[in-house]
This record gives C-alpha cells, sequence and structure tokens, in this order.
C-alpha cells in the first residue's frame, strides 16, 4: 500500500491508519449515495450505530466508499480484515466523524 496525504478534517475527512500508514475517508456525495446502496438508508444506518446495533459490515462498507485514494492492491476483504483487527475503539473516531457530516450535510 502506498501511504495517502493526511486527511482535512474540515472537509468532513477522517483518518484510519493501518499499519504505519495513513487511510483518508471522504464522505463525498457520489461516496455516500454508493454506501447508501449497499447498507440502505443512511439515517437508518445512523439510528443503529446510536442504538448500538451497527453491524461491523455496515461499517467496513461506509468506509471502503469513503476511502479517499485506495491503495494499490487494497481488496475489500483485506480492508475488511484491518478495520476488524483495529478494532471497534480504534475506528470510533473515524466513524463519529463521518456520521457527523452526514448529518450535518456539508
Amino acid at each position: 500500500m502506498s501511504a495517502a496525504s493526511s486527511g482535512n478534517p474540515a472537509r468532513g475527512e477522517a483518518e484510519l491508519r493501518v499499519g504505519g500508514e495513513t487511510l483518508v475517508l471522504r464522505p463525498s456525495f457520489q461516496a455516500l449515495v454508493a454506501a447508501e446502496q449497499e447498507v440502505g438508508p443512511l439515517f437508518a444506518m445512523i439510528e443503529r450505530a446510536a442504538d448500538g446495533r451497527l453491524t461491523l459490515s455496515e461499517m467496513v462498507a461506509l468506509f471502503w466508499h469513503c476511502l479517499r485514494d485506495r491503495p494499490e492492491g487494497l481488496t475489500r476483504a483485506a480492508f475488511a480484515d484491518v478495520v476488524a483487527t483495529r478494532g471497534l475503539a480504534a475506528n470510533t473516531p473515524a466513524l463519529k466523524l463521518l456520521i457527523g457530516q452526514i448529518l450535518a450535510g456539508r
């Protein structure tokens, strides 16, 4: 994987540190539409997250579609493994930022 540049919180970007590299998540309109096509309505997903019912597959889908620059050779399965290995505590800041951006509509 090649390292991506740092995320810009002012643009609603979140970062995932993976093996010493920074992957940037950007909740663009196109990314959110793709995520919604996979997981269903985003507001329903946010409600599930608020109720503690967000699934790992939903988090992976949101993160995958929001990847600003996908490193060459990174597969969805490998990315899912990385997200799962990082654990909920490590993924929560990025998830929180993305959910905030979805709700704010920036």
